[in-house]
């Protein structure tokens, strides 16, 4: 194996600016051509097609992207700013082209000794983003250059090497990205199920008990965690906020508090969490054990399964953002009151017993596949940073 060498980013690459695509022509139905934006870029690197920005106008030539070309982006909203330079690889989605908008960058004109995706793997390492984070301009929006960017230096093997090392990430990214499509797959099926019995077609349930969400789940909020920080010889555990609730997942800007809070309002893999204030969403926590934040509610049943009680706040939530919009003055939200307000149908135990032989089968999947996302996503970040240094050979790991 040939040494590691040294390059400085804009020896090996040129990063072209996107094009102003002008507001007057977005809209949010669907069209063939989504201009990239900032939001197309996953925390940590990355693709994501999230509420698209589709165009419907004029397009120069030059500013059409095409399938694995290399992005950047260069302007980021979060506090931490979680996607300032991180890197991108354009994916192919039937009927769909997507667009070089401004504030994105292009990568291109590589250095033949530079493998494309060794380089989109550089600009996804810890190392690379805490330098583009440092040298941004901006305090609310944080801004970086192609000129910023290209004077970071990162070393690099041989090019049989650099695709060896690509090829394994991307394999891990491609195991996580299956998972989540197998898993969008899964929860479609469950909600259509639930909808087909609940929903859409009630009177197959039979006799049926009205209720409402509390008479089938306890909603345990959380606790004010700035005051229960972890001590001296308390190695602490991860809060749970809005924030990871909405990521899926802590990391390395999340809070700590004490591991000794009362167990109830811990949290662990499968459990089901309803952020009602804020930001209003109902998830399926698969991060790890954390702290129950203010905010939060944690979902539970002695009586019911947890499917029955997830779809049905699900069922409610569309309701519960309404309310919350109507009454947000500086953050939104929903009082308990709303939850008891809320209908919910209650077939007999006999009946219950025969959904639940159908739909929580599935869930139980949708919980293993997520949480071994996590857990891929946990060692691909662990391998990422030692394989791009060269502190863990390839070889020793195909071997």
């Amino acid at each position: 194996m040939e040494e590691w060498k040294e390059y400085k980013i804009s020896d090996v690459c040129k990063i072209r600016h996107g094009f102003a695509f002008k507001g007057a022509y977005f809209t949010n139905e669907k069209q063939p051509y989504i201009c990239v934006t900032p939001g197309n870029f996953d925390i940590k690197g990355g693709f994501k097609l999230s509420k698209p920005k589709y165009y419907h106008g004029p397009i120069p030539n030059d500013y059409i992207l095409n399938k694995d070309d290399l992005i950047v982006t260069m302007t980021d909203l979060s506090k931490d700013g979680d996607t300032l330079g991180y890197s991108a690889i354009i994916p192919q989605i039937r009927d769909i082209t997507f667009l070089h908008n401004q504030r994105i960058g292009l990568v291109e004109s590589i250095a033949s000794n530079i493998s494309k995706h060794f380089l989109y793997w550089v600009m996804r390492t810890p190392e690379y983003q805490k330098y583009i984070v440092n040298c941004c301009s901006g305090s609310t929006v944080k801004h970086t250059s192609p000129k910023l960017i290209g004077t970071y230096v990162f070393k690099a093997p041989d090019p049989e090497t650099q695709e060896e090392i690509a090829s394994l990430l991307n394999n891990l990214d491609a195991k996580i990205e299956l998972n989540r499509r197998i898993n969008d797959n899964l929860e479609q099926q469950a909600q259509v199920l639930f909808n087909h019995y609940f929903v859409d077609t009630p009177e197959i349930l039979g006799d049926c008990t009205v209720g409402n969400l509390t008479d089938i789940a306890s909603y345990l909020n959380g606790l004010a965690m700035q005051k229960y920080r972890p001590t001296t010889n308390d190695a602490g555990i991860p809060v749970l906020k809005i924030k990871e609730l909405g990521q899926g997942k802590v990391d390395e800007h999340s809070d700590q508090c004490s591991e000794n809070i009362d167990s109830q309002y811990k949290v662990d893999n499968g459990d089901v969490i309803f952020s009602w204030s804020g930001t209003l969403m109902v998830k399926i926590w698969c991060g790890g054990e954390c702290g129950l934040n203010q905010h939060l509610f944690k979902v539970t049943s002695e009586k019911y399964p947890k499917w029955f009680y997830y779809f049905w706040t699900l069922h409610h939530l569309k309701k519960f953002i309404h309310i919350a919009q109507d009454k947000a003055v500086t953050m939104g939200h929903i009082k308990r009151s709303e939850l008891e307000k809320s209908e919910v149908l209650i077939p007999s135990n006999k009946k219950l017993i025969e959904i639940d032989k159908i739909i929580s089968p599935l869930l139980a999947k949708i919980i293993a596949l997520q949480t071994e996302c996590l857990n891929l996503t946990a060692l691909r970040d662990t391998l990422l940073p030692k394989l791009m240094s060269g502190e863990v050979e390839i070889n020793k790991i195909n071997n």
